[in-house]
């Protein structure tokens, strides 16, 4: 690694669609290790293939770490010192680098036209070949400067002949590298392939394009999932032929979030067939229209969503579940991050927000709740009740809509009972108890749970009925169903002329 006072980590993201549960934990990770470090947190838009990029994605992400916390230090959005943060805006940059490979021996030019890679392929296939890679075994069959003489070569660089820059990677080699997670790593070089580095439209393809940003933005380290190992040994050789590996950033090589059931990496399919989210937010695809719902809109708090993610796969040795993003930073290591993939639990997940809603007051997400009866047609005047009533029903609520489906008769009274439960021991001196009840209610002047709860049991008694057996219909009658918290509670909450008025209309219902 480079030698420097200062940590610098990036995250490096493709514009190409919705931001996958690993991508965030991607993005998680170096977060945590950079502020742990107090260090820079660097966003680079990817976007060198331009065939893959999607209108909007690039603005979706940034929407994403928004709304996780994981706001960059430099990026696109907030500039920085080592300007510009997209790639595609940094074209220019790569092809010197390109052409100092070539001029050292590591790379080459290669004029071979899609046909004839195709035809490369085909022939590879029919001779049983376990590998169809342009690398040592056929590049001298190929149409590239290796093959060509080099007038042969200028010639057709002068006729303007489209070309590609591919690394030459030498035979019967051992690289060796040190992975943060995953220690020393050896590859034989038999096993790649002369990956192109520069494309015929002049953009560099993320191998080149990813080495040399990292140096020129002095990123110290990197962190990415591990299904870019493969990738690993032309990075080290691009570092190696270009800056030095003492230059070299320290890699570390996440584990996968595998599918619940099975195994492999979890994939929106799985989520689809599932019926659980693999995305941070809704994405909704600019060529279909399709939308593909997001942990946000399903009524995830982004305090734990990152803790979901961040303790799939990596634990701080005790056990503690429950982490706020500064206990996270306080605590996180590189060495606690598991070297095998982590299979997704939807439960456990939809656990830990259940933990969070009731962890944070409810004034830090009353905004996304008003929303939510806004949107399901109750209109909310008044804030303060609406947190007092978040406050009262938090407890029971695993997603955000469940504010609704557990609040809704606070502000509306029940178009529906649930009559068998109440009427199931109903009978005339029941019906009488609350017609007296609704009576005494009216000369409450302090109307309040315990001066309600006295004058119930007080009747009771006096009726000679047992108070349990009274309470369901009573709860019945001012929520609709067999929920909620304490019915005296709910009474005072609603006020006294609602509960007198719900008592009314649901003993005329039971008759």
């Amino acid at each position: 690694m480079q030698a420097m006072s200062k940590v610098r980590v990036r995250f490096a993201p493709s514009p190409t669609g919705g931001l996958h549960l690993g991508g965030v934990r991607t993005v998680l990770f170096n977060y945590l290790f950079a502020k742990k470090h107090g260090g820079d947190f660097i966003v680079r838009i990817e976007d060198t293939d331009q065939t893959r990029f999607v209108q909007g994605a690039e603005e979706y992400i940034f929407e994403c770490l928004k709304w996780c916390g994981l706001e960059p230090d430099e990026s696109v959005i907030n500039g920085g010192p080592y300007a510009p943060y997209r790639q595609s805006e940094r074209k220019s940059i790569y092809k010197q680098y390109a052409e100092q490979l070539i001029k050292d021996g590591h790379a080459y030019y290669a004029f071979d036209t899609t046909e004839e890679l195709e035809a490369m392929r085909e022939k590879l296939k029919a001779r049983g070949s376990n590998s169809l890679q342009y690398d040592h075994n056929i590049r001298m069959n190929m149409i590239n400067s290796l093959r060509l003489l080099p007038e042969e070569t200028q010639q057709l660089l002068d006729a303007g002949t489209p070309y590609v820059i591919r690394i030459k990677i030498d035979e019967n080699e051992q690289l060796v590298f040190e992975d943060m997670i995953r220690g020393e790593i050896i590859v034989d070089t038999n096993t790649v392939d002369d990956k192109v580095l520069l494309k015929a439209d002049g953009m560099p393809t993320y191998h080149l394009a990813v080495v040399v940003d990292d140096h020129l933005m002095k990123i110290t380290h990197a962190f990415r999932g591990e299904e870019w190992l493969p990738s690993a040994p032309v990075h080290i050789l691009l570092w190696k032929y270009l800056f030095g590996l003492d230059k070299m950033p320290k890699w570390a090589h996440l584990p996968l979030i595998l599918k619940p059931d099975g195994n492999g990496k979890l994939s929106k399919r799985d989520g689809d067939r599932l019926g659980f989210p693999v995305y941070a937010m809704d994405w909704k695809d600019p060529a279909t229209g399709d939308i593909t719902k997001g942990f946000k809109e399903i009524g995830f708090l982004p305090e734990a969503f990152i803790n979901m993610l961040a303790v799939l796969g990596w634990n701080d040795g005790t056990e503690q579940e429950i982490f706020s993003l500064d206990e996270l930073i306080e605590k996180f290591s590189i060495e606690r991050v598991h070297k095998a993939g982590a299979k997704f639990d939807f439960e456990k997940a939809k656990w830990f927000n259940h933990e969070w809603i009731k962890k944070l007051p409810a004034s830090n997400y009353i905004s996304q709740v008003k929303q939510i009866f806004i949107d399901k047609g109750i209109e909310i005047t008044d804030d303060a009740y609406l947190e007092k009533v978040m406050e009262l029903i938090k407890e029971r609520c695993t997603l955000l809509p469940d504010l609704y489906t557990q609040g809704i008769f606070f502000f509306e009274a029940p178009k529906t009972f649930d009559e068998a439960s109440a009427k199931s021991k109903w009978n005339d001196a029941k019906k009488d108890f609350f017609i007296t009840l609704n009576s005494r209610l009216r000369s409450l002047t302090e109307f309040n749970s315990l001066e309600i709860e006295n004058i119930f049991k007080s009747l009771a008694t006096e009726k000679n009925i047992k108070p349990g057996e009274l309470q369901l219909p009573l709860r019945i009658m001012l929520v609709g169903g067999k929920f909620g918290p304490p019915v005296f509670v709910i009474a005072e909450t609603i006020g006294k002329e609602e509960t007198i008025k719900r008592v009314a209309t649901a003993t005329e219902i039971f008759g």
